[in-house]
């Protein structure tokens, strides 16, 4: 990237890849035989993984005990927790409404702790659950086997539960995508901008070209750059940059779900 100034590198923290972008395949390409022959580091390039989450649609309560009982000290926790959705973007929250001391205050970090840890892997797809606040309203103790392990394992245990209780849907990052056009394609770009789950939010015309700003899923722009160039004869340009995520159509989750299921 220092050599080549069109060239971006980034980490994605979400799938834990390291994403080379530039203006085309054919620059990568170039890129990827440098670092080879400079560098003797031999880069494997693919498509970016979609960053997909997970989330909730509705309110529910779990309860889970955490009960062992061995020679000396056994092992208690006892949680209760709601779980509510929240907002898109809104990300994570925790709430404390114990009362009472029914849960000691030094195991309630103990529970938090369960419940952050286990919202890293959903159920649907072992991808990150966002958009949700989980709330400890209740629970119990036990004087001698209670401790901060118990109580997150308590914690992470109800929050997984709770989660196959509430509806969980997937969401997926849609893009806002503005493309420059002749003309005389415009009727093809946005015919191929339907077919990709886009919604055109408008166009205005531009020194014998169309502008059209829409909004599409990121899993069906990922080779863009290539349909645009074949779509327009390379006359075509774009940009675009991430908006927002939103839930993901029922038949096409289902398969995300089983290929996801496939890689692991």
């Amino acid at each position: 990237a220092e050599e080549d100034r069109s060239l971006r590198v980034r980490r994605e923290f979400d799938t834990l890849e390291t994403i080379l972008s530039g203006v085309g395949e054919a620059q990568l390409e170039v890129a990827a035989e440098k670092m080879l022959r400079k560098f003797g580091v031999d880069v494997r390039m693919e498509l970016p993984k979609v960053p997909y989450k997970e989330t909730i649609t509705v309110t529910t309560k779990a309860e889970y005990k955490h009960k062992k009982q061995t020679g000396g000290h056994g092992q208690y926790g006892h949680v209760f927790l709601e779980l509510e959705p929240l907002s898109r973007g809104a990300g994570y929250e925790f709430g404390n409404r114990i009362v009472g001391g029914v849960v000691p205050k030094n195991y309630i970090p103990a529970v938090e702790k369960g419940v952050a840890e286990a919202i890293n892997e959903g159920i649907l797809a072992k991808y990150p659950v966002v958009d949700i606040r989980a709330t400890l309203y209740d629970g119990s103790y036990h004087t001698v086997d209670s401790s901060d392990i118990s109580f997150k394992i308590a914690g992470a245990h109800a929050l997984r539960k709770g989660l196959s209780q509430a509806q969980p849907v997937l969401l997926e990052p849609i893009m806002n995508v503005r493309i420059t056009v002749p003309e005389s394609f415009t009727g093809d770009v946005i015919g191929d901008l339907n077919s990709k789950r886009a919604k055109v939010l408008g166009m205005s015309p531009q020194d014998g070209s169309n502008i059209i700003e829409a909004q599409a899923p990121m899993a069906e722009v990922l080779r863009y750059a290539i349909d645009l160039r074949s779509m327009t004869q390379g006359r075509g340009s774009y940009q675009m940059e991430f908006s927002h995520y939103e839930e993901v159509p029922p038949h096409i989750a289902q398969k995300i779900i089983a290929e996801r299921g496939k890689e692991s």
